[in-house]
């Protein structure tokens, strides 16, 4: 057996010693002279690709490919071909390329060394990569580049960081969105509504607005499509968003807002690439406007994200002045609608490398964005920060894990408001070029094996080649309620657009504002735990609706469904106000209903021949005696608030007291009944007397 293996390495030994460079020399195929003909005239049409620049060595793969098939053994050929695929979908068909060219000769350029450590850190091969690149710092420090060197240390304590980051890989699936999304061609940058049913993403594809390639890309423009998933959960197929949003140059999105009604586009035309805005109107999207000076300069601006309520913008520059080339910063809208003057987000999150593909969480406080520095293990990494509100500051940023990272690009990534479900691009490997994936993020309830049959993430360039047991991690849920639903008038069912006023009780301030869609009266607001919240939704002719939502810090996520059907301002028409507060067994109001109160004084300045009654309202516990005078008395309280604070004449306002006896429910004594119930019946109404 020791012979037979000796005898064996002896061979390859002697493989690999006879291995030689063979030059495309005409005395060296004199036994196939039309042969040699073609495959000169192949490598002459790769060269001129080659020598066009990077953006044109995908087109010299075919020419390269038929090359090498001729003579697979020449040096040269073997390190194009391999710095082609590294510029190219297919990278992962570099590394045998320039393993072959170093063997056939290692001094084939001065570069090869770079490029390999580059194919082999692609490929997780952390220590390969580590040598290669190491081997390459002689020639760098030789020729004095020093950013060349700095890109060098970059490169190697990234393969540091992946060894350690792949050892503990997070459990997720990672699904294509398939064909009604996905198609042969590039789509990337996905944006998702926080409910998850609505998409725009951005393609190059043949049949783009412009219908051109971009010479300075060599890839087609750039256009927004959007898509919707269906009651099934499925995606329907994606439309391209049409002349209105895309322009004949690059138009790609950056963001778009909790409701899926708004969204960030970038546009390349512009000032190197400056950011606009779509803003959704029943069902047509309105042509793209400038974020203003603040936002847009005579530099790079390529993502953008919003706040859940709309008022604060994150964006990513590369104006002079930041941490490194392209850094994240912050805008606030103004009383006039206007983005203020940006603050850079600091050097907790910024590093002297780019940052970009900025996200917001529905949260409010986690911020996802791609950074070459910080833990990356290989190009952009996806991390996340934390916004600390009592110390007004940003956390250390976190990598998000391997397999959502890898040692390529990842970029780009975007949450659903539960948390459970990421959106991220990368690229597929058995065909085509980059595709939109959704992430699923799985919790220690279902402990998986994962093998190499489980194509779990298509962009990884390394088949596992052992069973491997999934470690569990725990998926904690967004701190959030997610509210929607359809506003519509309730006596004839027409869809409504009506304004909503979100209001934080406590500190008696507007927070947010929305409209409902014009057309199908949808909404959507998010709501970050730690607040009570405050809800007016109004229309002119219209009586307001109120409702509440106390979500302590503590609170899971929960998605509330609630359809609203707005009163007309008629006689006999009432509503509750929910968001008028007592304290407990008193009639004496808290501040928390400052906010109410205003909205009411409001309404009946708006309408001075209005008259109303103000009806109070217990539950079912407690003797009926003290329900009925409880009852009156908080009645009379919010009479005599507008009557002496605000100045509302006397006679334009009745109080009226109704105890348990107007149930809204069946919370009757000897009914057990939860908490939730009891509060229902808890109320305050008013009722329109006249106008």
């Amino acid at each position: 057996m020791r012979y037979i293996i000796l005898l064996l390495s002896l061979t390859g030994l002697t493989a690999f010693s006879f291995a030689q460079n063979v030059e495309f020399d005409k005395n060296n195929f004199k036994d196939d002279k039309d042969g040699f003909k073609e495959a000169k005239e192949n490598l002459k049409e790769g060269n001129a690709r080659y020598e066009m620049g990077t953006i044109f060595h995908k087109d010299a793969i075919p020419f390269f490919e038929a090359a090498n098939e001729f003579n697979p053994n020449n040096a040269e050929l073997n390190y194009k071909l391999g710095k082609c695929y590294l510029s190219s979908i297919y990278k992962y068909k570099a590394l045998p390329c320039l393993e072959k060219a170093i063997k056939l000769n290692s001094s084939v350029d001065n570069e090869v060394f770079y490029h390999l450590g580059k194919a082999y850190h692609l490929a997780m091969r952390w220590d390969d990569a580590i040598t290669s690149y190491s081997k390459y710092q002689k020639t760098a420090m030789s020729n004095q580049d020093p950013q060349a060197m700095e890109e060098l240390q970059l490169l190697i304590s990234q393969c540091y960081n992946g060894k350690e980051i792949v050892k503990n890989p997070i459990r997720v699936f990672i699904d294509n969105l398939g064909k009604n999304i996905n198609t042969k061609f590039n789509e990337y940058g996905g944006v998702i509504s926080a409910d998850e049913n609505v998409i725009v993403f951005t393609a190059r594809r043949p049949n783009s607005t412009g219908g051109k390639i971009d010479p300075g890309l060599n890839e087609h423009f750039e256009d927004l499509y959007i898509a919707y998933r269906d009651e099934n959960g499925n995606w329907g197929v994606a439309e391209n968003l049409g002349s209105q949003v895309n322009s004949k140059d690059h138009d790609a999105v950056a963001a778009i807002s909790a409701d899926g009604q708004r969204f960030i586009v970038y546009q390349g035309a512009k000032n190197n690439g400056d950011l606009f805005e779509s803003i959704l109107t029943g069902d047509e999207w309105s042509k793209p406007e400038s974020l203003g000076k603040n936002i847009n300069t005579d530099y790079h601006e390529p993502s953008a994200c919003y706040s859940p309520d709309g008022r604060t913008m994150y964006f990513v520059s590369e104006k002079p002045g930041g941490f490194g080339k392209h850094d994240i910063y912050v805008s606030q809208l103004d009383e006039k609608g206007r983005w203020g003057k940006p603050e850079n987000i600091g050097s907790t999150v910024n590093t002297k490398y780019d940052e970009d593909g900025v996200f917001m969480h529905p949260d409010g406080k986690t911020l996802y964005f791609g950074s070459q520095g910080h833990e990356s293990m290989g190009g952009f990494d996806v991390f996340k920060t934390v916004y600390d509100e009592s110390t007004q500051t940003w956390g250390k940023p976190i990598n998000i894990g391997y397999p959502v990272n890898t040692s390529d690009d990842d970029v780009f990534f975007v949450l659903s408001a539960s948390g459970k479900h990421g959106y991220y691009t990368s690229v597929n490997l058995n065909g085509g070029l980059r595709d939109l994936y959704m992430i699923t993020f799985l919790g220690p309830e279902k402990p998986l094996v994962l093998n190499n049959e489980d194509n779990l993430i298509a962009s990884v360039t390394a088949p596992i080649e052992e069973v491997v047991v999934a470690p569990t991690i725990e998926v904690k849920e967004a701190q959030l309620t997610l509210l929607k639903g359809i506003i519509s008038d309730a006596l004839t069912g027409e869809k409504l657009q009506a304004d909503i006023e979100i209001v934080d009780n406590a500190a008696n301030k507007v927070i947010a504002t929305f409209k409902s869609n014009s057309s199908t009266g949808k909404y959507l607001v998010s709501l970050p735990a730690g607040k009570n919240y405050g809800i007016a939704v109004k229309k002119e002719g219209y009586l307001f609706h109120s409702e509440n939502f106390d979500i302590p810090n503590t609170a899971a996520f929960q998605e509330v469904e609630k359809d609203i059907e707005l009163k007309m301002l008629a006689v006999g028409n009432k509503i509750v106000l929910k968001n008028i507060f007592f304290d407990l067994d008193k009639a004496t109001l808290r501040p928390e209903s400052t906010a109410e109160l205003e909205r009411l004084t409001k309404l009946m300045n708006d309408v001075p021949s209005l008259k109303i009654e103000l009806g109070g309202h217990t539950d079912s516990r407690g003797s009926d005696n003290y329900n009925q005078q409880l009852s009156e008395r908080r009645a009379k309280a919010v009479v005599d608030y507008l009557t002496s604070k605000k100045g509302i004449s006397p006679d334009r306002l009745k109080w009226a007291g109704y105890g348990e006896t107007q149930l809204v429910n069946e919370c009757s004594n000897g009914v057990k009944c939860t908490d939730d119930q009891h509060q229902e019946n808890r109320r305050t109404e008013f009722k329109v007397l006249s106008i």
